[in-house]
Parts: structure tokens; C-alpha cells; sequence
């Protein structure tokens, strides 16, 4: 009597990427199909420490990612300026409120160098936490030191990046920079024209050079904007005056 087949091993089954879990096939996750799922990942994973460390409002600082303490003309000064701000806004804000209310007016940054880094590094030398926002980019962009490490994060998809800017902003401080900057600015400037956001207060850094950038005044005459969207945002030189028209402007500080 012939014997039965001997059952054939499972060892292709088992190795077969269908076999896989899903939320461990890194080939999956990282497939067009899953491209919404990874959006959706970006933002809860910020979201969840966001919440974690209590920050209920951010104060966001923009600005040029290539001038440093030391750099020539005007980036030292800028530089200077931001750290300041950094310190001060943490100091007054409600970043340093520990507790069930919460923080306010966290500093929230691209988490990059230049600005970011001295804005971040102002909040740090007021032993304030603040946020570094950070994108991934062909050449690698590194994390500044003075972010807080649990508020530091990594960003794929600059949509979902802008985002977690702009959804706990309290105040814009945008400060002299090139074309991330300038999109970032003008976004977050579209959300306010349109009423897609809160009346947040805005405040540009260095008027000579935002005015030299950008000519509001011809978009004005040409019918490209109404002559109030104007008042959208005002000017400061230093950081005591960044403060104060923030403050005139609407920003409840909570220190």
C-alpha cells in the first residue's frame, strides 16, 4: 500500500512578505499605499508628546537657518535678537508653568541652526522647554542642541510639518530669512487673510529688510490685497519690542 506524501514545509509561507505583520513590514508601511497612514503617523506621534509635556499654545520663530552668533553684516545681530526673544518669551510666556494648567507660548522652531538654534538656545537659558520641528531633507538637517530632546522631532512631509506649527500658535515672530522662511510666512499669512486661524498677532523682524523683500505696499495698489490686510502684522527691531506688539496685538501671556 503506497505511503502518503510526506506534508510539504511551511518555510515559504513563513518567510513570504505577505506573511508578514502589517505594522512590521517596513516594505509596506513604506509603500504608496500606505502614504496616508504615514501622514497620519507624523502627526500623532508629535501630537502625543506635544500633549504629554502639557503645551497648550507655541509662540513660533521663523527665520534663516544660515546666519550664526558670529556670521557678517547684519546675522550676528539678528542672531542676537532671536536669543533674547527666545529667553524673554519663555521667561514672561507660561512655558516655565509646571502642572496640570499647562504651558503657554512654548518657543517652537524649525529645529534647526541660525535662528531656530537662538531661539531655541534663549529658551533653554531660561530652563524653559521649547520645541524643534525638524524636516528631512536630501542634505541632512541636524537638530540644534537647545531644543528639548522629548519636544525634538522629524518631519518626512513638510505639510504635515507646517501644521504642527501653525495648530498650537499664539504668535508668529518671523524673522529675516530666504524662501523657507518666506513660505512658511506667507502660508501661515493666507491662514490669517482667509480666516482659516485664529487673530494670532504677527510680527516681522527688522522692517528695512522686509520692506526691501517684499513691497506690500504695490500689492496693495495693484488690487492684490486689501489695504487692511496690512494691519495683519506689524514690525519690531529688538526683542523687548517683539514682545510688546505681541502683546498689543493680543498675546495673553501667562506667567
Amino acid at each position: 500500500m503506497p505511503q502518503p506524501p510526506e506534508p510539504p514545509a511551511n518555510r515559504e509561507q513563513l518567510a513570504a512578505p505577505s506573511y508578514r505583520l502589517a505594522a512590521l513590514d517596513q516594505e509596506f508601511l513604506l509603500g504608496d499605499s500606505m502614504r496616508g497612514v504615514r501622514f497620519l503617523l507624523e502627526f500623532a506621534k508629535a501630537d502625543e508628546a506635544l500633549r504629554r509635556w502639557g503645551v497648550l499654545s507655541t509662540i513660533v520663530v521663523f527665520g534663516s537657518a544660515r546666519v550664526s552668533e558670529d556670521g557678517p553684516g547684519e546675522a550676528g545681530r539678528w542672531y542676537g535678537i532671536a536669543r533674547a526673544f527666545g529667553r524673554l518669551a519663555s521667561e514672561r510666556g507660561g512655558a516655565l508653568v509646571d502642572g496640570e494648567a499647562g504651558r503657554h507660548n512654548v518657543i517652537a522652531t524649525g529645529g534647526g541652526p541660525g535662528i531656530m538654534e537662538a531661539a531655541n538656545r534663549g529658551a533653554f537659558e531660561a530652563g524653559a522647554p521649547s520645541i524643534g520641528f525638524n524636516i528631512t531633507l536630501p542634505h541632512e538637517q541636524a537638530p540644534n542642541p537647545y531644543s528639548t530632546p522629548d519636544l525634538t522631532f522629524r518631519f518626512h512631509y513638510f505639510a504635515m510639518r507646517k501644521m504642527h506649527l501653525a495648530m498650537r500658535a499664539s504668535a508668529l515672530v518671523i524673522f529675516p530669512g530666504g524662501f523657507g522662511t518666506l513660505d512658511e510666512f506667507f502660508e501661515l499669512l493666507t491662514l490669517r487673510q482667509t480666516h482659516k486661524s485664529p487673530p494670532i498677532p504677527i510680527c516681522l523682524v527688522d522692517e528695512a529688510y522686509w520692506r526691501e523683500v517684499v513691497n506690500f505696499e504695490t500689492l496693495v495698489r495693484h488690487g492684490m490685497i486689501a489695504p487692511e490686510d496690512l494691519h495683519l502684522f506689524g514690525f519690531a527691531e529688538d526683542a523687548e519690542s517683539i514682545w510688546r506688539t505681541l502683546e498689543e496685538n493680543g498675546l495673553a501671556a501667562v506667567a
